[in-house]
């Protein structure tokens, strides 16, 4: 199957950027909170500080929000074209440095992308990714509780994973991200449809016993992309990169929000 044409509805021109920072795991202050608060700006605040990137379209209105994850190279300018190019569709997009606790590392290095990843402490992660929610919530150009979670690599297995932490998402994509184990917690609290991009040899049988596990009631959808290694969608990587294979799944992914937010 190869894509199709498609035309976001905004261009980069009218895409609105910019950066925020708020507290991980308490109440995010919104506007009038810091306007009412005089030692607000000079208060050492206690909380670990998100630092994030903004997308949005510039045309007046409200938009669903998506929060984006990185893989586990960190948050590169790959991650930074892909927040513009979804905000390009329509959405509200957040887009956390997950390694901030790290010291928000960057890095070509598949070893040292590795030994960073295997350093982040996944519920604290899941934390932070849901204060993107509720940041998005103090935006008044942010549907409020209008979510989805897209992830690549590292960033597709928090994707899963945020699916059954939030019960009002909703949606999660995952690209090349690695499947959780369906428990009965996680299959008691999924809601969201899930739309997973899986990559190279990996096993039909684990995405079928995911389903299974997960059952009928539980829109999960798959494509695979045998041919195409981990990070087919990263362009900065042409010893990974495979166009044809990111354009089908960007189609993919750009349909699949938009029957999830708009039913249709």
């Amino acid at each position: 199957m190869t894509a199709t044409t498609h035309t976001a509805p905004f261009t980069l021109q009218q895409i609105g950027t910019g950066t925020a920072r708020f507290p991980s795991g308490v109440p995010v202050p919104t506007h009038t909170d810091q306007m009412v608060d005089p030692y607000f700006r000079t208060r050492m605040p206690k909380e670990h500080q998100i630092d994030c990137l903004l997308f949005w379209p510039q045309e007046k209105g409200a938009y669903p929000g998506i929060v984006l994850l990185h893989d586990w190279w960190g948050l590169t300018g790959q991650m930074k074209d892909l927040g513009a190019r979804l905000a390009c569709e329509g959405y509200m997009v957040i887009v956390p440095n997950l390694y901030g606790r790290l010291g928000g590392m960057v890095t070509a290095n598949d070893d040292v992308a590795a030994t960073l990843s295997e350093r982040l402490d996944p519920s604290l992660a899941l934390t932070d990714i849901n204060s993107c929610c509720e940041y998005l919530n103090t935006r008044t150009i942010a549907k409020r509780n209008e979510h989805a979670v897209v992830g690549y690599g590292m960033g597709g297995s928090f994707a899963l994973r945020f699916a059954w932490h939030r019960k009002r998402l909703r949606a999660a994509v995952s690209y090349y991200g690695t499947l959780p184990q369906p428990t009965g917690d996680f299959v008691k609290n999924l809601s969201a449809p899930l739309l997973v991009h899986r990559a190279g040899k990996t096993s039909d049988e684990d995405i079928e016993a995911f389903r299974a596990a997960v059952g009928l009631s539980k829109k999960v959808e798959t494509y695979h992309y045998p041919d195409a290694a981990r990070g087919f969608c990263n362009d900065v990587r042409p010893d990974l990169y495979r166009a044809d294979d990111a354009a089908l799944a960007w189609e993919r992914t750009a349909q699949f929000l938009k029957t999830c937010f708009q039913g249709t």
